[in-house]
């Protein structure tokens, strides 16, 4: 028994060494710059949010995982996850404190309803942001709240007040509510009314399953956003166009290629999920939509692909996974690849808070060991991306040898997580922060 356990283990390895060795056949930088070049044309016209240029983007991520075979979710029919975000226009507001009136100007609504009445009978949490207070640190606490609040700020934060008026994103659709009231007391009845214009915004993921062979409801996400900036003011050289080659066409790239990679060698015991985000750059909705649909218990990790265009700060064959330390998904990771000459490395940028600002964000809050990688320098200039968030960031910026590495790097070092074998330990959601 013992020896016929060691063949088939032997023979399971010369075959995963087999395929590894002709990895160059699927994953190589002429596949990568065929790609890249297609998502990062002016033809995408920078894949903004509800532009014809994200349209075709998504087109084009749509073919390539037909071609590669993989299925639709739940056998819909279409690689598209479609939702809905809304938009509000100000019309009205009014408000009476007791017998004062409140000055339209100082009352300010994030809400996704057309029409609220609420006064003290409403079940509207009261809170408070007070002299001395981080005005924008307490007001986001609230916006972000899944209850709903009347805010109450004192007078002394007037300008911040106003200001946050014109910084309305468009949201998801839901009944909770937070109103801001400038003040200098705290009423004891109180009537408020206010209108705004509701409009639906539709938006698209793009998402291609691969079913595990024995862990079907075990799932592996490799992910990327495929949204950008779109067209802009004409930079020195007349280029509106914000291509995002490496922001993050490069990610997006590594996930249509990954997925071609885990369909021919078809050994996979989880379930891949292969998704293409939208909205990153403008609020994260796609990855927060996306984060809704699956139960967190249910997901063994999450590799997301961000920036990997160009060279780390250690140089080629190396990368960095952002929340290291928060799980031990980068340990096996690194013991995947140990007889290899790449290096994944702990987040060297801890004071920009990375793990929290891509969209692997949502699904780590939930206890996921959902992680990003990436090569991107985010030190002060002039050793940062130069092209970052600029019309420069185009496909002659990027190294793509070394991207192609990287990638494959990910595929060989996710293999264990991938056949069911190693499951990284969850992140602790009481060190969240």
């Amino acid at each position: 028994m013992i020896r016929k356990i060691f063949l088939t283990g032997l023979l399971v390895a010369i075959t995963l060494f087999s395929f590894a060795q002709n990895i160059d056949d699927i994953i190589n930088a002429k596949e990568a710059e065929r790609i890249e070049k297609i998502l990062s044309s002016d033809e995408m016209q920078g894949r903004a949010v509800f532009t014809p240029g994200i349209d075709k983007a998504s087109g084009f991520i749509q073919k390539e995982f037909k071609a590669i075979g993989l299925e639709t979710f739940g056998n819909s029919g279409t690689f598209l996850q479609d939702f809905n975000l809304v938009k509000t226009r100000f019309i009205s507001a009014k408000a009476k404190f007791d017998n004062d009136t409140i000055a339209t100007k100082n009352i300010v609504a994030f809400t996704s309803n057309p029409e609220l009445y609420i006064n003290q009978d409403s079940g509207y949490i009261r809170a408070f942001i007070k002299p001395g207070d981080n005005f924008n640190a307490e007001a986001f606490k609230y916006i972000q709240n899944a209850k709903s609040y009347l805010v109450l700020v004192d007078t002394s934060f007037a300008k911040e007040l106003h200001r946050m008026s014109s910084f309305k994103r468009p949201v998801f659709k839901t009944q909770r509510s937070t109103v801001f009231i400038l003040t200098i007391y705290d009423p004891t009845k109180y009537e408020i009314e206010i209108k705004h214009e509701v409009t639906k915004l539709k938006l698209s993921n793009v998402m291609g399953i691969l079913p595990g062979k024995t862990k079907r409801n075990d799932y592996v996400i490799f992910s990327a956003h495929y949204d950008h900036l779109g067209i802009g003011k004409p930079d020195s050289k007349g280029d509106s166009i914000y291509n995002g080659a490496n922001d993050d066409a490069s990610g997006t790239t590594a996930v249509i290629m990954l997925a071609k990679y885990f369909k021919q060698l078809d050994n996979n015991e989880r379930t891949l999920v292969f998704v293409a985000f939208t909205g990153e750059e403008t609020g994260g909705y796609g990855s927060q939509y996306f984060s809704k649909q699956y139960d967190p218990a249910s997901v063994a990790a999450m590799f997301n692909i961000e920036m990997i265009g160009t060279e780390s700060k250690w140089g080629a064959n190396s990368a960095y996974i952002t929340g290291y330390e928060k799980t031990d998904m980068g340990k096996i990771l690194e013991n995947n690849l140990k007889d290899s000459r790449f290096v994944f490395h702990p987040d060297p940028y801890p004071l920009q808070n990375l793990f929290y600002r891509s969209d692997n964000a949502t699904l780590a809050r939930q206890g996921v060991p959902a992680h990003t990688i990436s090569t991107s320098k985010m030190e002060e200039p002039p050793n940062d991306e130069p092209n970052y968030h600029k019309q420069s960031d185009e496909i002659s910026t990027l190294d793509l040898k070394n991207m192609t590495e990287i990638i494959k790097a990910i595929a060989i070092s996710s293999g264990s997580i991938v056949a069911g074998k190693d499951t990284p330990s969850r992140v602790d959601a009481k060190v969240l922060k």
